[in-house]
Protein backbone atom coordinates (compact mmCIF):
# COMPACT_ATOMS: atom_id res chain seq x y z
CA UNK A 1 0.00 0.00 0.00
CA UNK A 2 1.30 3.44 -0.87
CA UNK A 3 2.10 5.88 1.88
CA UNK A 4 -0.93 8.15 2.32
CA UNK A 5 0.96 10.81 4.22
CA UNK A 6 4.51 11.66 5.12
CA UNK A 7 5.75 14.70 6.92
CA UNK A 8 8.08 16.26 9.44
CA UNK A 9 7.06 17.30 12.93
CA UNK A 10 9.17 19.91 14.69
CA UNK A 11 9.81 19.03 18.33
CA UNK A 12 12.23 20.62 20.81
CA UNK A 13 15.70 19.91 19.50
CA UNK A 14 14.74 17.83 16.46
CA UNK A 15 12.53 17.33 13.43
CA UNK A 16 10.75 13.96 13.34
CA UNK A 17 10.09 12.28 10.01
CA UNK A 18 6.89 10.22 9.99
CA UNK A 19 4.61 8.25 7.67
CA UNK A 20 0.92 7.31 7.91
CA UNK A 21 -0.77 4.47 6.03
CA UNK A 22 -4.24 2.99 5.91
CA UNK A 23 -7.45 3.69 7.80
CA UNK A 24 -9.00 2.44 11.01
CA UNK A 25 -7.83 2.36 14.64
CA UNK A 26 -4.58 4.22 15.20
CA UNK A 27 -1.49 2.03 15.61
CA UNK A 28 1.97 3.45 16.26
CA UNK A 29 5.02 1.32 15.42
CA UNK A 30 8.23 2.29 17.22
CA UNK A 31 11.55 0.94 15.91
CA UNK A 32 14.57 0.17 18.03
CA UNK A 33 18.32 0.22 17.82
CA UNK A 34 19.61 1.83 14.65
CA UNK A 35 16.35 1.31 12.76
CA UNK A 36 13.99 3.83 11.22
CA UNK A 37 10.53 3.75 9.65
CA UNK A 38 11.83 1.72 6.70
CA UNK A 39 12.22 -1.36 8.88
CA UNK A 40 8.42 -1.46 9.26
CA UNK A 41 7.53 -0.76 5.62
CA UNK A 42 6.33 -4.26 4.71
CA UNK A 43 4.70 -4.84 8.10
CA UNK A 44 2.93 -1.47 7.92
CA UNK A 45 1.64 -2.24 4.44
CA UNK A 46 0.12 -5.47 5.76
CA UNK A 47 -1.39 -3.80 8.84
CA UNK A 48 -2.77 -0.84 6.90
CA UNK A 49 -5.66 -2.93 5.60
CA UNK A 50 -7.26 -2.61 9.06
CA UNK A 51 -5.40 0.17 10.85
CA UNK A 52 -4.13 3.69 10.42
CA UNK A 53 -0.47 2.88 10.88
CA UNK A 54 2.03 5.52 11.97
CA UNK A 55 5.77 4.93 11.63
CA UNK A 56 8.65 7.32 12.23
CA UNK A 57 12.39 7.77 12.53
CA UNK A 58 13.40 8.41 16.16
CA UNK A 59 15.37 11.60 16.71
CA UNK A 60 18.92 11.45 15.42
CA UNK A 61 18.06 8.46 13.23
CA UNK A 62 18.00 8.77 9.41
CA UNK A 63 15.58 11.55 8.39
CA UNK A 64 14.79 12.81 11.91
CA UNK A 65 17.48 15.46 12.13
CA UNK A 66 18.76 16.95 15.36
CA UNK A 67 18.55 20.69 15.97
CA UNK A 68 20.37 20.37 19.27
CA UNK A 69 22.27 17.82 21.35
CA UNK A 70 21.49 14.09 21.22
CA UNK A 71 18.57 12.85 23.35
CA UNK A 72 19.31 13.16 27.05
CA UNK A 73 17.85 11.66 29.15
CA UNK A 74 17.22 9.09 26.44
CA UNK A 75 13.94 7.47 27.50
CA UNK A 76 12.21 10.67 28.60
CA UNK A 77 13.16 12.43 25.38
CA UNK A 78 12.07 9.54 23.18
CA UNK A 79 8.75 9.18 24.99
CA UNK A 80 8.16 12.93 24.71
CA UNK A 81 8.77 12.69 20.97
CA UNK A 82 6.39 9.76 20.53
CA UNK A 83 3.68 11.50 22.58
CA UNK A 84 4.01 14.68 20.51
CA UNK A 85 3.76 12.67 17.32
CA UNK A 86 0.60 10.98 18.57
CA UNK A 87 -0.85 14.39 19.46
CA UNK A 88 -0.08 15.50 15.92
CA UNK A 89 -1.67 12.58 14.04
CA UNK A 90 -4.55 11.60 16.36
CA UNK A 91 -8.04 12.97 16.64
CA UNK A 92 -9.14 14.38 19.96
CA UNK A 93 -9.57 11.59 22.54
CA UNK A 94 -8.78 8.94 19.92
CA UNK A 95 -7.69 5.63 21.51
CA UNK A 96 -4.29 4.36 20.42
CA UNK A 97 -2.39 1.11 20.21
CA UNK A 98 1.39 0.89 20.20
CA UNK A 99 3.82 -1.77 19.03
CA UNK A 100 7.49 -1.31 19.87
CA UNK A 101 10.46 -3.57 19.33
CA UNK A 102 13.81 -3.58 21.11
CA UNK A 103 14.48 -0.03 22.35
CA UNK A 104 11.14 0.95 20.81
CA UNK A 105 9.42 -1.44 23.23
CA UNK A 106 10.87 0.51 26.15
CA UNK A 107 9.43 3.71 24.69
CA UNK A 108 6.05 2.01 24.18
CA UNK A 109 5.96 0.84 27.81
CA UNK A 110 6.85 4.33 29.01
CA UNK A 111 3.99 5.78 26.95
CA UNK A 112 1.58 3.41 28.69
CA UNK A 113 2.87 4.37 32.13
CA UNK A 114 2.52 8.05 31.29
CA UNK A 115 -0.92 8.01 29.72
CA UNK A 116 -2.89 4.79 30.26
CA UNK A 117 -6.14 6.63 29.45
CA UNK A 118 -5.03 7.31 25.88
CA UNK A 119 -2.78 4.31 25.22
CA UNK A 120 -5.16 1.36 25.22
CA UNK A 121 -2.76 -1.47 24.35
CA UNK A 122 1.00 -1.94 24.12
CA UNK A 123 2.74 -4.87 22.46
CA UNK A 124 6.33 -4.84 23.72
CA UNK A 125 8.60 -7.00 21.56
CA UNK A 126 11.91 -7.90 23.22
CA UNK A 127 12.72 -4.71 25.17
CA UNK A 128 16.45 -4.83 26.06
CA UNK A 129 15.89 -4.16 29.77
CA UNK A 130 18.98 -6.08 30.81
CA UNK A 131 18.76 -4.70 34.33
CA UNK A 132 15.86 -7.08 34.99
CA UNK A 133 18.12 -10.11 34.61
CA UNK A 134 19.77 -11.83 37.56
CA UNK A 135 23.14 -11.35 35.85
CA UNK A 136 22.48 -7.66 35.13
CA UNK A 137 25.94 -6.55 36.26
CA UNK A 138 27.59 -8.85 33.74
CA UNK A 139 25.48 -7.43 30.94
CA UNK A 140 26.16 -3.85 31.97
CA UNK A 141 29.89 -4.60 31.85
CA UNK A 142 29.46 -6.23 28.44
CA UNK A 143 27.76 -3.20 26.90
CA UNK A 144 30.34 -0.92 28.48
CA UNK A 145 32.93 -3.06 26.74
CA UNK A 146 31.16 -2.77 23.39
CA UNK A 147 31.05 0.99 23.79
CA UNK A 148 34.74 1.08 24.68
CA UNK A 149 35.50 -0.98 21.57
CA UNK A 150 33.50 1.47 19.48
CA UNK A 151 35.44 4.43 20.88
CA UNK A 152 38.78 2.68 20.44
CA UNK A 153 38.36 0.66 17.23
CA UNK A 154 35.27 1.97 15.45
CA UNK A 155 31.87 0.73 14.34
CA UNK A 156 32.68 -2.63 12.66
CA UNK A 157 34.66 -3.92 15.65
CA UNK A 158 31.94 -2.85 18.09
CA UNK A 159 29.17 -4.47 16.04
CA UNK A 160 31.22 -7.64 15.81
CA UNK A 161 31.52 -7.72 19.60
CA UNK A 162 27.79 -7.01 19.97
CA UNK A 163 27.02 -10.30 18.22
CA UNK A 164 27.30 -12.05 21.57
CA UNK A 165 23.77 -10.97 22.59
CA UNK A 166 22.48 -12.70 19.44
CA UNK A 167 24.20 -16.00 20.31
CA UNK A 168 27.22 -14.97 18.24
CA UNK A 169 25.26 -14.34 15.06
CA UNK A 170 25.69 -11.07 13.18
CA UNK A 171 22.81 -8.63 13.34
CA UNK A 172 20.60 -9.33 10.32
CA UNK A 173 20.66 -6.73 7.53
CA UNK A 174 17.52 -4.62 7.81
CA UNK A 175 15.90 -2.07 5.52
CA UNK A 176 16.97 1.41 6.60
CA UNK A 177 16.92 4.86 5.02
CA UNK A 178 20.49 5.37 6.27
CA UNK A 179 23.16 3.56 8.24
CA UNK A 180 22.68 4.69 11.84
CA UNK A 181 25.21 2.38 13.47
CA UNK A 182 27.43 5.21 14.66
CA UNK A 183 24.54 7.07 16.32
CA UNK A 184 23.23 3.85 17.85
CA UNK A 185 26.58 3.01 19.42
CA UNK A 186 27.10 6.59 20.57
CA UNK A 187 23.70 7.51 21.94
CA UNK A 188 21.23 4.59 22.03
CA UNK A 189 22.90 1.33 23.06
CA UNK A 190 23.95 2.20 26.61
CA UNK A 191 20.87 4.17 27.76
CA UNK A 192 18.43 1.68 26.24
CA UNK A 193 20.09 -1.40 27.75
CA UNK A 194 20.24 0.35 31.13
CA UNK A 195 16.56 1.30 31.17
CA UNK A 196 14.58 -0.28 33.97
CA UNK A 197 10.84 -0.38 33.30
CA UNK A 198 8.65 0.69 36.22
CA UNK A 199 7.27 -2.74 37.03
CA UNK A 200 4.96 -1.42 39.75
CA UNK A 201 3.36 1.10 37.40
CA UNK A 202 3.12 -1.47 34.61
CA UNK A 203 1.45 -3.96 36.94
CA UNK A 204 -1.45 -1.54 37.31
CA UNK A 205 -2.13 -1.78 33.55
CA UNK A 206 -0.86 -5.32 32.97
CA UNK A 207 -4.14 -6.41 31.39
CA UNK A 208 -3.37 -4.03 28.52
CA UNK A 209 0.20 -5.20 27.96
CA UNK A 210 1.36 -7.94 25.63
CA UNK A 211 4.87 -9.19 26.28
CA UNK A 212 6.25 -10.56 23.04
CA UNK A 213 9.36 -12.33 21.83
CA UNK A 214 10.63 -14.05 18.72
CA UNK A 215 10.50 -17.82 18.41
CA UNK A 216 13.96 -17.72 16.90
CA UNK A 217 15.52 -15.53 19.60
CA UNK A 218 14.10 -17.07 22.78
CA UNK A 219 17.56 -18.28 23.81
CA UNK A 220 19.39 -15.06 22.92
CA UNK A 221 20.48 -12.75 25.69
CA UNK A 222 18.53 -9.95 24.00
CA UNK A 223 15.36 -12.05 24.26
CA UNK A 224 15.65 -12.86 27.98
CA UNK A 225 14.41 -9.62 29.61
CA UNK A 226 10.91 -9.78 28.12
CA UNK A 227 10.41 -13.26 29.59
CA UNK A 228 11.41 -11.96 33.03
CA UNK A 229 9.14 -8.94 32.68
CA UNK A 230 6.21 -11.11 31.58
CA UNK A 231 6.69 -13.33 34.64
CA UNK A 232 6.88 -10.36 37.01
CA UNK A 233 3.70 -8.91 35.53
CA UNK A 234 1.86 -12.22 35.55
CA UNK A 235 1.49 -12.18 31.76
CA UNK A 236 1.93 -14.92 29.22
CA UNK A 237 4.88 -14.48 26.88
CA UNK A 238 3.55 -14.36 23.33
CA UNK A 239 5.91 -15.67 20.67
CA UNK A 240 5.94 -14.13 17.20
CA UNK A 241 7.44 -15.49 13.96
CA UNK A 242 11.15 -15.08 13.45
CA UNK A 243 13.72 -13.69 15.81
CA UNK A 244 14.59 -10.28 17.20
CA UNK A 245 13.66 -8.63 13.89
CA UNK A 246 10.89 -11.01 12.86
CA UNK A 247 8.61 -8.12 11.88
CA UNK A 248 11.03 -7.27 9.04
CA UNK A 249 11.94 -10.80 8.00
CA UNK A 250 8.44 -12.32 8.18
CA UNK A 251 6.04 -9.37 7.76
CA UNK A 252 2.97 -11.32 6.59
CA UNK A 253 2.68 -13.90 9.41
CA UNK A 254 3.90 -11.31 11.90
CA UNK A 255 1.15 -8.90 10.81
CA UNK A 256 -1.44 -11.66 10.90
CA UNK A 257 -0.61 -12.49 14.51
CA UNK A 258 -0.42 -8.84 15.56
CA UNK A 259 -3.74 -8.09 13.87
CA UNK A 260 -5.32 -10.97 15.76
CA UNK A 261 -4.03 -9.66 19.08
CA UNK A 262 -5.35 -6.18 18.32
CA UNK A 263 -8.72 -7.56 17.23
CA UNK A 264 -9.07 -9.73 20.34
CA UNK A 265 -8.38 -6.70 22.51
CA UNK A 266 -10.74 -4.37 20.64
CA UNK A 267 -14.05 -5.24 22.40
CA UNK A 268 -12.57 -4.78 25.86
CA UNK A 269 -10.62 -1.63 25.03
CA UNK A 270 -13.05 0.26 22.86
Amino acid sequence: MDTLESGTLTVPGARLYFEVRGAGPLLLLIPGGASDAEVFRDLADELAARHRVVTYDPRGISRSLLDGPPPEPWLDTQADDAARLLDHVAEADEPMRVFGSCAGALIALELMVRDPRRIRLVVAHEPPAMGLLPDAARHAAFFDGVHATYRREGVPAALDRLRAVFNGRPSPPLPEAADNSDFFLSHVMLPSTRCAPDVTALAAVADRLVMAGGRGSRTYDVGRPVAVLAQRLGRELVEFPGGHAGYAKHPEPFAEQLTGILADAQPALG
